[in-house]
């Protein structure tokens, strides 16, 4: 997503130690199995939409006649693979207070389309940039058809939760597609506070969408099944339980 920093709200919490500040920068994803780009838009659209001046500013040459020739710039990207590299999760999944340089959105998904399937898709999709969202690449990219004599269950394993634009196209996927379920495990709350995420989260509740905070269990599973761990066990990081349980209060706030 656009800048997906988690609001700093956690009453009473420890900042972030100072290896975590150290990070604070985009992180970078290492290559995974199976890992493949898509395109998403073009260097003029990037322009639009006033990112960074690397992305947005076009960098000219002088032309014969000594004018400014614009250079094209490479299009945005989505990330989609198999597994995570263990950094990239243990960074962007963390459900911490400090979550400054967490500006993307990673979200790691299993679909069951039931009997007579080609199985269970699983993989994960990850935000390049600030052009298209996680939520809605799925869509385009993992689960671009819609058969509605099959029943899909979606789980979404997500870094943070959707923003209001994305909560609404979710809506109105979820309104066309009747035989389509899905449930949002989410490691924070994006912007918990502000009145059109609430009423974004409240809407895709009422529109069928099972809604919740990931636990430390759900990490583990996350770990297990979408990181390319090496054997390597996972530890749950300090105040991990504490901070699910702050974060499930204020979404049965919001949802109530």
């Amino acid at each position: 997503m656009a800048d997906k920093s988690t609001s700093s709200r956690l009453p009473g919490r420890r900042k972030e130690r100072a290896m975590e500040k150290e990070t604070e920068v985009e992180v970078k994803k290492e290559s995974g199995e199976g890992e493949t780009k898509a395109t998403v838009n073009g260097a003029g659209e990037a322009a639009a939409n006033g990112d960074s001046a690397a992305n947005s500013e076009t960098t000219s040459v002088e032309g014969a006649q000594g004018k400014p020739e614009p250079m094209e710039l490479p299009p945005f990207e989505t990330i989609t693979g198999d597994r995570l590299q263990p950094f990239p999760f243990k960074f962007q999944f963390k459900n911490v207070e400090y979550s400054s340089g967490r500006n993307k959105t990673f979200l790691c998904y299993l679909v069951d389309q039931g009997r007579g399937s080609d199985g269970v898709l699983r993989g994960y999709v990850e935000d390049e940039h600030a052009s298209a969202h996680a939520e809605d690449m799925f869509f385009q990219l993992i689960l671009p058809d819609y058969d509605p004599s099959i029943n899909y269950n979606v789980i979404w394993y997500v870094s943070s939760s959707p923003c209001s634009a994305c909560a609404a196209r979710l809506v109105d996927i979820l309104q066309e597609r009747k035989t389509l379920r899905l449930a949002i495990f989410s490691a924070r709350l994006f912007e918990w506070e502000e009145p059109e995420i609430r009423a974004g989260l409240k809407a895709l509740a009422g529109a069928g969408c099972k809604l919740r905070v990931m636990k430390p269990l759900d990490f583990s599973y996350t770990w297990d099944t979408f990181v390319e761990h090496e054997d390597q066990r996972f530890t749950p990081w300090e105040d991990c339980q504490e901070n699910y349980e702050y974060y499930q209060e204020r979404l049965a706030d919001i949802l109530q």
